[in-house]
């Protein structure tokens, strides 16, 4: 290979890395995000209204997201494995603060379905071991990686509908929304420069979700006097 070549190779490699690691550390805000919510949970030793379902969803994405980054399913995307893996101890984290405040029967829900999650992973583990092999394991864990991603960036159409029928962005923070935008960004370059679809499909549909939460931001912030500081998932609970 020429001098040209490799010098071409290295800044690609810089490029795509860097977009990798900048999308790690913007993922990191969207995971601390929910902190207010479990602090209000732990002061009051309530779970009050606020629901599990979207931190069991979160964890389930996670693990599949993980499990398509490791290199026995998907070879140089590290970077992948490496986000959902803390995004993973964080869901499990709120988890275990909200099963530990519910009461007995949303209590015996939650644990009936973190097991279920678990249940999930570990049938997808061992179809993809030992049903598929490469590149068809890839394919497999990809289709379902895909899915989860498209769920989960789908969920802001709530908050988007709820912002357009109030015309107020209480629901909708400025810097968490802006935190979507910019990590979609980065892991839609990650995924673009790795030419790997099930990374660049999903991710370039957050980035336009994240186009269309900043528009609205901008147009119907006029009509709030402030926007309210609780994170996104609260919204849903």
């Amino acid at each position: 290979m020429s001098e040209d070549g490799v010098g071409v190779c290295s800044i690609y490699t810089v490029f795509s890395e860097a977009a990798g690691v900048a999308g790690n550390l913007l993922a990191f805000v969207l995971f601390v995000s929910p902190i207010p919510t479990f602090r209000r949970i732990i002061i009051n030793q309530s779970t009050e209204q606020f629901s599990g379902l979207p931190y069991i969803y979160a964890l389930l994405n996670c693990l599949i997201c993980l499990w398509y980054g490791v290199p026995i399913v998907s070879s140089g995307i590290i970077l992948i494995a490496t986000v959902n893996s803390v995004g993973a101890v964080f869901q499990l984290v709120y988890i275990a603060i909200f099963i530990r405040y519910a009461d007995k029967c949303r209590k015996i829900k939650m644990l009936g379905l973190l097991l279920a999650v678990f249940s999930v992973f570990g049938i997808i583990v061992f179809l993809s071991i030992r049903v598929f092999q490469p590149p068809n394991r890839q394919l497999f864990v990809g289709y379902l990686s895909v899915f989860s991603l498209i769920s989960m960036f789908a969920s802001p159409l709530f908050v988007i509908n709820l912002v357009i029928r109030t015309k107020s962005v209480e629901y909708m923070p400025f810097f968490l929304s802006l935190a979507t935008f910019l990590m979609s960004a980065a892991f839609f370059a990650y995924g673009s420069l790795k030419y790997d679809a099930f990374v660049s499909v999903p991710n370039g549909i957050g980035l336009l979700l994240g186009i269309v939460q900043l528009v609205l931001y901008s147009h119907y912030s006029k009509f709030s006097e402030e926007a309210s500081r609780r994170p996104l998932l609260e919204s849903h609970a």
